[in-house]
């Protein structure tokens, strides 16, 4: 394992770190500033792993894998836990039940196209597309917004909504033309 995949790494493990400091804020109130600084460390690991292994030239299969598996889990878990405890956080803004079905059900739609290409058999490269790289922006982005009170939380949520919608279907036509391009027609 090569150090941006160690970086990586510890995004991973600042998730439970994260939770956990945010279900505590409910009896600290302090602790959710060290939530926002966990979530904030974490979300400077997706950038420097990046640009470790673009420096060193460290790029690797595992890497591939696990950073935007790291990015995945952490704002999944950050939008289901601002949502879950929502009424127990002393927050200005909530995040609305459509906010965390939007971005959750892009990632799954993704993954099950993923899984249907492997299950073709159909090479696929896991590209990130400019849309996704601004998706996952955003959405860090509202994350950071909410548990900071900043009053535009809402703006930042709908234009990660809006961003995550557009590289949603981006992935999905590029997951047809895989199919298209690889599945030959019967001659039955």
């Amino acid at each position: 394992m090569n150090f941006a995949d160690k970086i990586t790494s510890i995004r991973i493990v600042l998730i439970p770190v994260f939770v956990a400091l945010l279900i505590y804020s409910q009896v600290n109130f302090y602790l959710r500033h060290i939530a926002t600084a966990v979530f904030i460390i974490a979300v400077l690991s997706d950038f420097f792993d990046g640009l470790v292994a673009r420096i060193k030239k460290e790029k690797s299969d595992i890497g591939q894998v696990i950073d935007p598996l790291a990015d995945k889990l952490l704002l999944f878990t950050a939008f289901f836990s601002l949502y879950i405890l929502r009424g127990y956080l002393p927050l200005k803004f909530q995040i609305p039940l459509w906010v965390v079905l939007v971005v959750v059900s892009r990632d799954l739609i993704i993954l099950l196209g993923f899984l249907t290409l492997q299950f073709l058999k159909i090479e696929v490269k896991v590209q990130p597309s400019i849309w996704g790289k601004l998706t996952t922006f955003f959405q860090m982005g509202a994350i950071l917004c909410i548990l900071m009170d900043v009053f535009f939380s809402p703006v930042i949520w709908t234009i990660a909504v809006v961003f995550t919608l557009i590289s949603g279907i981006g992935y999905f036509l590029q997951g047809v033309k895989f199919i298209n391009g690889n599945i030959k027609p019967s001659n039955n």
